[in-house]
């Protein structure tokens, strides 16, 4: 009678199901990069254009830009002639007031150009919007375009259902899956913002002349500037993974397109602070909890038995006092302070052992008395 081996079917019933799963995810990548990526990355989607008379259901700038036309002329406009009276009354201020004259002699020219950047915000916006759109599709036609779709990127053997990979194969995919689907909604956010800073830039731009708020006028330009430029980074990655040999290159340039907004944020703007996730932040945040849970995670079994030979002597209250020390300080800080501990409780012990041989510290001796000759 044959004996069935039960460690093997188990093993194949779980590779199968590992395959299984990882064909079904892997049949989900393709249609998402095609059919939801591509298609955003084309440059009629990410550049429509600003002043369509008609714009059709894809445009998303044209209704951003009448917007801004309709606060131009109900927000920007009046608050300009608020804005100029305010000026006149610190212009007058400043004659009694002799040390805000230094801080009013720019005012006035700073006011006009405001004024003026305010009511040609939307042809300013729609020519960094044309440089862009020129230089994207320079950068995108490397190679014929042949990022645009997903069987060049991964090939149509990517990862092997093979019975020696199968967890690995899932797992590979999922995050194939997830980078790629985090890389739709990125380029989301970056059409959003963009509908939205073209709306606002008049007000940001009047803000300007007052130097408490300039920042904000400087930050929203810079942002606008980053988001028109970022597909000609972003596309980059997907470009070189064209032909990748193994399927960890592709997520390491999938993972360098999902994070090319921090990229371009780490320049000196803030595209990391309105949505974009900023990997360099991610890791650290977890390496840091990681290093401050360790110690404790490890010395929780360890303190019992740590307190319980912290009665068997000198070497057992140094090997408890390291063990709380090192529960309480993170990783990077655990080793110096546990070396602390331990020289700390070494040296005690050492000046107790040695004031316990020094001959002052010793009972005197009890010598015989000494007799004379002539005694009996």
């Amino acid at each position: 009678m044959l004996a069935i081996d039960w460690n093997s079917v188990i093993q194949q019933i779980l590779y199968s199901l590992f395959a299984v799963v990882t064909g079904i995810v892997s049949g989900i990548i393709g249609p998402t990069y095609d059919n939801l990526l591509v298609p955003e990355l084309r440059p009629g989607a990410l550049y429509p254009s600003i002043s369509a008379a008609n714009p059709g259901p894809t445009n998303f700038l044209a209704p951003a830009a009448h917007f801004s036309t309709f606060l131009l002329v109900n927000v920007v406009d009046p608050s300009v002639t608020l804005l100029a009276l305010a000026v006149a009354v610190l212009y007058f201020a400043r004659v009694w007031v002799a040390r805000w004259a230094s801080q009013f002699d720019g005012l006035l020219p700073r006011l006009i150009v405001a004024v003026v950047a305010a009511n040609f915000t939307v042809p300013i916006a729609g020519g960094i919007l044309a440089v862009s759109a020129g230089l994207y599709p320079v950068v995108a036609g490397w190679d014929g375009g042949a990022w645009q779709q997903w069987v060049h990127l991964a090939g149509w053997g990517q990862i092997q259902y093979s019975w020696d990979n199968g967890a690995l194969a899932f797992v590979l995919s999922l995050a194939e899956f997830a980078l790629v689907f985090g890389l739709v909604l990125a380029i989301g956010i970056r059409d959003a913002l963009l509908a939205v800073l073209v709306a606002l830039l008049p007000i940001f731009t009047l803000l300007w002349p007052l130097r408490p708020l300039s920042n904000l006028a400087r930050r929203a330009w810079l942002l606008f500037l980053e988001l028109a430029f970022l597909p000609c980074v972003l596309v980059v990655p997907l470009e070189l993974a064209v032909g990748s040999p193994s399927p960890v290159l592709l997520i390491g340039y999938l993972a360098a397109a999902v994070g090319s907004p921090y990229l371009l944020s780490v320049a000196g703007t803030h595209l990391a602070g309105v949505g974009f996730g900023s990997a360099g932040g991610t890791v650290q945040a977890g390496a840091q909890r990681g290093l401050g849970v360790a110690p404790a995670t490890i010395a929780a079994p360890v303190g019992p038995i740590a307190n319980a030979s912290g009665v068997s002597g000198a070497g057992g209250r140094a090997i408890a006092g390291a063990t709380r020390t090192a529960g309480r300080a993170p990783a990077p800080a655990a080793a110096p302070l546990v070396a602390a501990e331990l020289v700390g409780h070494g040296a005690a012990h050492l000046v107790r052992h040695l004031r316990s041989n020094s001959p002052a510290d010793r009972p005197p001796t009890r010598l015989p008395p000494i007799r004379g000759r002539g005694s009996g």
